[in-house]
Parts: structure tokens; sequence; C-alpha cells
């Protein structure tokens, strides 16, 4: 019982410190491209990791590599790519709110792909209210946010290639440390990556490092929303489950909200509130295994 606090905390922590990368990675993009800032922050992360645990497995595994591969290209690169570019296009509360909907895309993987993490009532009512929630948020989008259908469609993008991500995490070998699985993960994304930099001839911009708003925001992003985050979301899919880590990510749009009034000047209005609310509600009903059949049995048994 006390790994699965553990877990379920690691989880609070990765999302939050998640949420606020929305409206950081948005003030980075002022001086980097997207595929710029993406390079910088997995090389600085890598290289950070390389320091730390400079230890090598020469034993090759084919199917064990195919995964971190696999891994590398939805979390090492694609998701994070995509998200950049959605951030080009529109603002970072709604990335944020649009990306909320990862546990819904992670579940319906899971469903079809393990036997132990299943649609039952309890996960299904608080995808219920957490999906009202987010379209309350971006029905006072309309008016506020001023949505971009290039910049949401690809946030839904995201969540889909994020929880094809969490779904592969676990199937990785539990005797991988969490230091390592990173480190090779964010290896094959940076490998994925310099193709890419090549066909369309990026040029990275290592100088601007050295402006100091520019230094905090990618070594905010490599060290602690890079590293230290994607240990402990290993960690905690390993602890609790898929489906019960990326429920978490309903949190995204409340910190996504309040991190982008405070540091690029977004309005947060009483529509947003309420529908954080319910998708506040709806990670607690989740979390809680309160279910409308434990509802009604404690209602009977008031009344008897």
């Amino acid at each position: 019982m006390k790994n699965k606090y553990i877990g379920y905390v690691m989880a609070f922590i990765t999302i939050f410190v998640w949420g606020t990368t929305y409206a950081i990675t948005k003030n980075l993009l002022n001086y980097f491209t997207p595929l710029e800032a993406l390079f910088l922050r997995f090389l600085i992360a890598y290289l950070f990791l390389m320091i730390i645990k400079p230890t090598f497995n020469f034993k090759f595994n084919f199917q064990e590599e195919k995964l971190f591969l696999f891994l590398g290209l939805t979390g090492g690169m694609l998701y994070f790519l995509v998200e950049n570019l959605a951030l080009k296009y529109t603002s970072a509360s709604n990335v944020g709110l649009i990306v909320s909907s990862i546990p819904i895309f992670s579940s319906i993987i899971a469903h079809f792909t393990t036997e132990d993490e299943k649609f039952d009532t309890n996960l299904l009512l608080g995808f219920a209210l957490a999906v009202t929630g987010i379209f309350i948020i971006l029905y006072n989008g309309n008016k506020v946010l001023k949505l971009n259908p290039i910049g949401d469609i690809l946030a839904v993008v995201c969540s889909i290639i994020w929880a094809v991500y969490s779904n592969l995490l676990r199937k990785v070998d539990n005797s991988y440390s969490g230091i390592l699985l990173v480190r090779k993960t964010f290896f094959y994304g940076l490998i994925f990556m310099l193709p890419v930099l090549y066909v369309f001839k990026v040029k990275i911009h290592f100088e601007y490092i050295f402006n100091k708003d520019v230094s905090f925001s990618i070594f905010y992003l490599a060290l602690v929303a890079s590293c230290i985050c994607f240990i402990m979301w290993s960690r905690s899919i390993n602890i609790i489950g898929v489906i019960k880590t990326t429920n978490f990510v309903y949190l995204i749009p409340l910190v996504a909200m309040i991190s982008s009034m405070l540091l690029l000047d977004e309005k947060i209005t009483p529509l947003m509130i309420v529908g954080g609310a319910l998708i506040l509600s709806g990670v607690l009903i989740n979390d809680k295994k309160i279910t409308l059949g434990k509802l009604f049995k404690a209602k009977a048994a008031t009344t008897s």
C-alpha cells in the first residue's frame, strides 16, 4: 500500500511540472524553432543522465532495443515535436486542455492490449465528468482562447502519441533503473531527430542559451520536466498501472491555465473554473474507486 501512495505522489508531481511546461515552452519558441527547442532540451537531458549514470549494457537484445526504439520515437521525439508545433498555432492553455484527453486514448489502448486494465463503471464515470469539464473549457475557449484548428488537431495527435508511449512503458523489463530507461529513450529520440535536423537544414542557435530567460527555460525543461519527471512517470506506471497514472493528466488543464495566466497573461474565466472542478472530480472518482454501485449500496444501508 505504501508503494502505491509513492506511485500516486510521483504521478501528481510529474503532472504538476508538465502542466507548467506549456507556458515555458511557448516563451522559449520566441527564440527557437520547435525542432531546435526539442533537440536542445533532449540533448541537455541526455548529457546530464550520462553524467549521473555512465554505465552501458553491451549485450544486444533485438526485441529490447526495438521496444526502446519505439519509446524514443513516441515519447522521445514525436510527442514533443508535435506539441511544440501545436504551441506555435494555439495558446498554451488550450494545448494543456486538449492534452488532458490522454487518459481516454490510453485506456482504450490498454483495454485492448492488457489483461488487467479493462473498462469499468468507475472509469467511465470519471471519464464522463472529466470530458464534460474539458468541453466546457473548450467552449469557453471559443471566445477567450481563440482556438486554432491546426494547433488543436496537433494537440489531439499529441494525446494519442503519449497514450501509445505510456502503454509501451509497461513492456519494459522491471530490472531497468529509471535513469537508464529514460536515458535510452532519450538516446533513440535524439537519433530520430538528427535526420530531421539535416533534411530541414536546422541551425541550432546555442548562443541563445546564455540569455538568462532562455537558460532557465531550457534547463527547467531538460533537467526537471524531462530527466526527473520521465523517471517518476515510468516508476509510477510500474507501481500503479497505465490507467491510474494517466488519469492524473486530467489535472494538466488546471496547472496549465494557472501557469499561462501568470507567465503569459492568458485569462481565466468562471467557465474554466467550473470545467476544472469537473476534471478534478473525475480524477478523484477514478482514484478513490467511488462507483455508482457503492453509492447506491451506501444509500440503501442508511435507509434500511
